[in-house]
C-alpha cells in the first residue's frame, strides 16, 4: 500500500498512466480464448483537432471497450484517421501558399508528395489528443484510410462494384463547390438564411397571343431556361400546356409543360425551369423527356457565364462572375420589359462549409453508385433486428431515407484521395481496373489511355472502414479473425446517411453480414443555452481546457452522465467541476481508508460479514452493479453513470463510512476494501485514471485495473433484513437532521430523543444502533417510560414510532415560530405569484422558452420551500 498524496491532481497521474498502459501494450487484444469484442472509432479527419464533439463520441467507445475488457472478453478498438480529401488539400494549399507556391504550377504528384509530408509532420495531433481523453484504442494497429492495405480494399471495392453494374458514370447535378471546383456531399453543404430577392419576370409566348409571368430567385439562370411548367390541375393554364414561350434577352423558344412540381398557391403559378441549375427542375426535365445529355449549361466550374449549347448567350454576358451577372441580366430583362416587380425576401442558401461560397446545383459527368439496390439488404437487416438502432426512434428517419436513396455521387474533382480506377480512350470509353495494365489489355494493344483525374469521396473509402481496418481482401477468413460483425458503432445521429448507412450497404454487399450488431446514435453537444456550437458564434468549448482545468476523468463523467438516449447535451462547465468534486471526495475516501487501516481486497467475492452495516454496504454493492450492468446492456450511459455515482457519493462516502467509524474491526476492514475495490473497477470504465491510481494505491497489486475483473458478486447470501435496518438508520437520523437543521437548533447541541409507539422491531434496532444514532444524530435515547418534558419540541415519524425531541432552552420557541411563519408566507407569495404568471396562456405563449423553463423550475422551488417550513412549524407542535 502506498501513502496517496494529500491533494488529488489528476495532471500528472493522467499522463503517467496512459503513457504505462500503452508502453506495456494494455490496449491490444491479446487474451486467446476470449471471446473478441470489437468496435472501429468513426475515423477523424486527419486534419482535425479534437473538439467536443469527439470527446463524447470517443468518451462513450471508451467506457464500452473498457467495460467489455473488463468482462474477460478480448477487447478491440480499431483506431485511425481518414485522409479527409478536401481539407487536407485546402490545409495544404494555404500552406503552400505563405511561401508563394501553387499547387498547379508544381503538378499533381509533387503536390501529393507534399500532402504526405505535411501528414509526417502535422497529421497526428488528434490521435495525441484522444490519448489525453484516456482512449484504449488499439494504437499498434493504427489505420489510415490511405495506407497501403486500405487503398487497395478502396481500389477493388470500386471496380467490382463497376464489373456488377452497381457504379457508372452519368451526368447529373451535384452539389458543386465554385470556390473549391469539386463536386461534394450533403453534409458538407450549410444552408444559411440570407436577405434576397424574388424577380417576377414576363414571359411572351411565341405566337404573340399573350404571355405568362413565372417568379424566380436567381434570375441570372433564365439564360438555360428550358420549359415553363404548371400545375396539370391548373384550370387557367390548361390551353397553354404544350404551347411555347420566347425567352427574353436569348430569345430561345421553350415549351410550357403539365408538372405537379408547379403549385397553383404560390405566385402565379407558372415556375420557370432550369434542369441544368437545379435539383427539382432537374426531375421536371427528365420527366418532361429532356435527356440529361441535351440539358444546358450556363456556368463553368468557377461559377462564371459560359455559352450554352444554342450559342444564344450575348457576348456581353461570357465570362461574368455569377453576382456581376445577374446585375446585368436584371437591367437587360428591365430594358426588354421582362421585368414586371421585384420582392424583398429571406431565402434560403446553400453555402459549401469550407469554401463559403454559395453552391450551385451543376451538371456534370461524374462516377455514381447504384445505392437503391444496395440499400435493399440494409433496410432488410434493420427490419428485422440484425442490426439493431438504439435509439429505436431513427428507425423511421432511416427507412424513409433508404427507402427515397438517390444514386450515390462518389468522384471528387481533387488530388489528394484515392484516385479513381478508370482509364479513357480517345472516344471517351472507360475502362475499369485494378491496374493500368488491366485496362490496357481492355481497351487492346495501341490505344492511348488517360486516367481519370478525379479522385473518390472520402465517404466511399470510410463506407469500408469495419471491414478494410480488419485485413478485408486478404484475409481469407469471412469472420476476419473472428471481429466481423463489429459488437457495436457509435456516432452522431447527424452521419446516419453519410456513413452509417454506407457501412451497412457495403459491409452487408461484400461480406455477406451485418458490419456491427448495433448502431447507436448520440445528440449533439451543444452550448449552455442550447444553441448549436460554432466558431462563428464564439460559443465552441475547448475539451483539452477542460481537461487542463478539471481532468479527463470530470470531462468523461460529465460526457456519460449527460448522455440520453435521443437528447442533445447543453454543455455545462459547472457539471463538469461537480464531477472533480466527485473525484476529489472519491480519493478522500480511500485516504480515509488508508488511515484506518482499509486496503485493497484479496478476493472477488464479498468477505463475510455479521454486522448490519456491513451487510447493508453489500447489498447496496451488488444492486449498484446489477443498476450498471442493466444500464450498459441497453446503452444507457446517463442510467449508469449516475447509479455509480449515488452509490459512491451517498451510500458509501456519505453514510457508510460514517456508519463505521469507531467501529472498524477486521470484518469492516475487509468489507470496506472489498467495496472500495468494487467501486474502482465499477467506475473505471468511466474515469480510468484516477480509479487506476486507487487502485495501486490502496493495495500491491498483480495486475492494473484495466485488465482486471468486472465485479460479480453473488447476490444469494445477502441478508435483506440487515439492510432493512441500516435503510431504517439512515431515514431516521436524516430526520433529526432535517428537523434541527429547520429550526435552527446549534450544531453543537446534544438533544433528549423521546420515543413513542415504537413496534418491538423498531426497539430492538434501538438497542443495536443506539451509540451510531447518538453520534450521527446528536441524541441521547431516553429510556421508555421517561415523562417527556411539557413545552415545545420537534416530532419526527418514521414508519410507527413518533421520535420527540425536547426543545425549550434550546432555541427560543416564539421567536422560531415566527420566523417559520413569516417565512412560510413569503415563500407561499413567490410560489403564488410564479403560478399566476405560468397560468397566464400569454406569458407561455410569447415568453422565450428558457424564461417559462425558469419560472417553472422556481415555482417549484418555492412549492417545495413552504411545504419544508409548514412541516418544521407543526413539529415544533
Amino acid at each position: 500500500m502506498t501513502e496517496l498524496p494529500k491533494t488529488f491532481d489528476p495532471a500528472d497521474m493522467e499522463s503517467r498512466w496512459y503513457r504505462h498502459w500503452e508502453e506495456n501494450g494494455l490496449f491490444r487484444p491479446d487474451r486467446p480464448g476470449a471471446e473478441p469484442w470489437t468496435i472501429v472509432n468513426p475515423p477523424p479527419n486527419v486534419t482535425g483537432s479534437l473538439h467536443i464533439g469527439h470527446a463524447l463520441d470517443n468518451t462513450l467507445q471508451d467506457i464500452l471497450t473498457r467495460h467489455a475488457r473488463l468482462k474477460g472478453r478480448d477487447a478491440m478498438w480499431v483506431v485511425g484517421t481518414d485522409h479527409a480529401g478536401i481539407a487536407t488539400q485546402m490545409v495544404v494549399e494555404r500552406n503552400l501558399a505563405k511561401d508563394g507556391q501553387k499547387r498547379t504550377a508544381m503538378g499533381r504528384q509533387r503536390f501529393v508528395e507534399k500532402v504526405w509530408e505535411w501528414k509526417a509532420e502535422s497529421g497526428g495531433a488528434i490521435t495525441r489528443q484522444l490519448r489525453r481523453l484516456g482512449c484504449s484504442m488499439d494504437w499498434a494497429n493504427e489505420r489510415f484510410t490511405m495506407d497501403e492495405g486500405f487503398s487497395a480494399a478502396v481500389i477493388k471495392v470500386f471496380v467490382e462494384l463497376h464489373r456488377q453494374g452497381l457504379l457508372y458514370r452519368d451526368k447529373r447535378l451535384v452539389n458543386w463547390d465554385p470556390g473549391l471546383g469539386t463536386a461534394i456531399s450533403d453534409l458538407e453543404v450549410e444552408t444559411r438564411e440570407i436577405q434576397g430577392k424574388f424577380w417576377h419576370l414576363t414571359y411572351p409566348l411565341a405566337d404573340g397571343s399573350g404571355t405568362i409571368s413565372v417568379a424566380t430567385t436567381r434570375p441570372e439562370t433564365m439564360l438555360a431556361d428550358m420549359a415553363v411548367a404548371v400545375n396539370p390541375e391548373d384550370t387557367r393554364y390548361t390551353a397553354l400546356v404544350g404551347r411555347q414561350v420566347r425567352l427574353p434577352i436569348t430569345g430561345r423558344l421553350i415549351p410550357i409543360v403539365a408538372d405537379e412540381h408547379a403549385d397553383p398557391a404560390l405566385g402565379s403559378g407558372a415556375v420557370k425551369i432550369t434542369p441544368g441549375h437545379d435539383f427539382n427542375d432537374f426531375e421536371v426535365g427528365r420527366r418532361a423527356g429532356i435527356e440529361a445529355r441535351d440539358m444546358l449549361n450556363m456556368l463553368g466550374a468557377r461559377g462564371e457565364i459560359v455559352q450554352t449549347a444554342d450559342k444564344l448567350v450575348p457576348d456581353e454576358l461570357i465570362g461574368l462572375d455569377r453576382a456581376d451577372a445577374r446585375k446585368r441580366i436584371v437591367a437587360l430583362l428591365e430594358e426588354a420589359g421582362a421585368l414586371e416587380r421585384v420582392e424583398d425576401r429571406v431565402i434560403q442558401t446553400p453555402y459549401g462549409d469550407r469554401s463559403g461560397v454559395v453552391i450551385e446545383p451543376w451538371l456534370t459527368d461524374q462516377w455514381y453508385v447504384d445505392a437503391q439496390t444496395l440499400a435493399q439488404p440494409a433496410i432488410a437487416a434493420v427490419r428485422d433486428g440484425d442490426i439493431q438502432l438504439v435509439p429505436k426512434s431513427w428507425e423511421k428517419t432511416f427507412f424513409n431515407w433508404m427507402e427515397n436513396i438517390q444514386p450515390w455521387c462518389v468522384s471528387r474533382q481533387l488530388w489528394w484521395g484515392h484516385q479513381i480506377p478508370a482509364w479513357f480512350d480517345g472516344e471517351g470509353r472507360a475502362y475499369v481496373a485494378e491496374t493500368e495494365e488491366e485496362a490496357q489489355a481492355q481497351a487492346g494493344e495501341g490505344v492511348a489511355l488517360i486516367r481519370d483525374p478525379d479522385v473518390l469521396d472520402t465517404w466511399f473509402s470510410s463506407a469500408l472502414w469495419p471491414f478494410a481496418t480488419l485485413g478485408w481482401p486478404n484475409d481469407a477468413d469471412p469472420t476476419l479473425g473472428g471481429r466481423y460483425p463489429n459488437d457495436v458503432l457509435i456516432s452522431g445521429f447527424d452521419i446516419l446517411f453519410f456513413w452509417n448507412a454506407r457501412m451497412m450497404m457495403q459491409g452487408m454487399h461484400f461480406l455477406k453480414e451485418v458490419p456491427f450488431r448495433k448502431l447507436y446514435l448520440h445528440g449533439l453537444v451543444r452550448a449552455a443555452d442550447g444553441a448549436k456550437m460554432s466558431k462563428s458564434k464564439g460559443n465552441t468549448v475547448d475539451p483539452l481546457g477542460l481537461i487542463d482545468t478539471y481532468g479527463a476523468d470530470a470531462l468523461r463523467f460529465f460526457m456519460a452522465a449527460m448522455e440520453s438516449q435521443g437528447r442533445d447535451i447543453k454543455m455545462d462547465e459547472r457539471r463538469v467541476e461537480g464531477y472533480r468534486n466527485f473525484a476529489t471526495k472519491l480519493w478522500n475516501a480511500a485516504r480515509f481508508a488508508q488511515g484506518n487501516g482499509i486496503g485493497g481486497s484479496s478476493t472477488l467475492e464479498p468477505p463475510a460479514a455479521t454486522h448490519a452495516v456491513n451487510q447493508w454496504i453489500i447489498a447496496e454493492c451488488v444492486a449498484t452493479v446489477q443498476a450498471v450492468d442493466l444500464a450498459l446492456a441497453e446503452l444507457r450511459f446517463d442510467a449508469a453513470a449516475n447509479a455509480i455515482y449515488q452509490f459512491v457519493w451517498s451510500r458509501f462516502c456519505d453514510w457508510y463510512l460514517e456508519l463505521i467509524k469507531g467501529q472498524i474491526d477486521d470484518e469492516t476492514k475487509a468489507v470496506a476494501g472489498w467495496t472500495l475495490d468494487q467501486i474502482l473497477a465499477l467506475l473505471h470504465p468511466f474515469m480510468p485514471f484516477i480509479t487506476e491510481e486507487l487502485w495501486h494505491g490502496l493495495a500491491e497489486r498483480e495486475h492494473d485495473l484495466i485488465v482486471g475483473h468486472w465485479p460479480q458478486p453473488d447476490a444469494r447470501s445477502l441478508n435483506p433484513e440487515a439492510s432493512r435496518e441500516i435503510d431504517w438508520l439512515i431515514r431516521l437520523v436524516s430526520e433529526i437532521r432535517a428537523a434541527r437543521t429547520e429550526l435552527n437548533v446549534p450544531p453543537g447541541a446534544r438533544l433528549p430523543l423521546h420515543v413513542r409507539d415504537a413496534g418491538e422491531e423498531t426497539q430492538a434496532r434501538l438497542a443495536r444502533q443506539a451509540a451510531v444514532l447518538a453520534r450521527l444524530a446528536r441524541v441521547d435515547l431516553i429510556a421508555g417510560g421517561a415523562e417527556e418534558p411539557s413545552g415545545g419540541a420537534a416530532q419526527v415519524v418514521v414508519d410507527e414510532a413518533t421520535f420527540v425531541l425536547p426543545l425549550a432552552g434550546v432555541i427560543d420557541l416564539e421567536a422560531e415560530r415566527a420566523r417559520l411563519t413569516k417565512a412560510i408566507a413569503a415563500a407561499a407569495k413567490e410560489r403564488d405569484a410564479l403560478a399566476g404568471r405560468l397560468s397566464n396562456a400569454s406569458f407561455v405563449e410569447r415568453a422565450k422558452p428558457e424564461a417559462v423553463e425558469k419560472a417553472r423550475a422556481d415555482h417549484a422551488d418555492k412549492d417545495a420551500e413552504a411545504t419544508r417550513l409548514q412541516a418544521a412549524l407543526t413539529r415544533l407542535g
